[in-house]
């Protein structure tokens, strides 16, 4: 089951901020899954997933939002490395 969630705001962050409606949308999700995976509380796959763009690019993302990507669990790092190795 999907679900949604509505944020309010008006023009001036749009403004501020200098992003359309929709960058600001897919800004606002990837920024809400760093967050949460800053927080321990999804996985970076779970992250990636809830903010709608590949893996490797979340990770992308956490590196510029300063959040350390080498807080990596050891099952996600085998996974990860199990999954590079595939695509070799």
């Amino acid at each position: 089951m999907t679900r949604s969630l509505t944020i309010d705001y008006g023009d001036e962050v749009l403004l501020a901020l200098g992003l359309s409606p929709d960058q600001f949308r897919e800004e606002a999700k990837i920024l809400i899954a760093v967050k949460l995976y800053e927080m321990g509380r999804l996985s970076t796959g779970a992250a990636a997933k809830f903010a709608g763009v590949p893996k490797p690019l979340f990770l992308t993302k956490l590196a510029d939002y300063g959040v350390d990507t080498f807080d990596l669990s050891d099952e996600e790092l085998r996974r990860d490395r199990t999954h590079a190795h595939c695509h070799l």
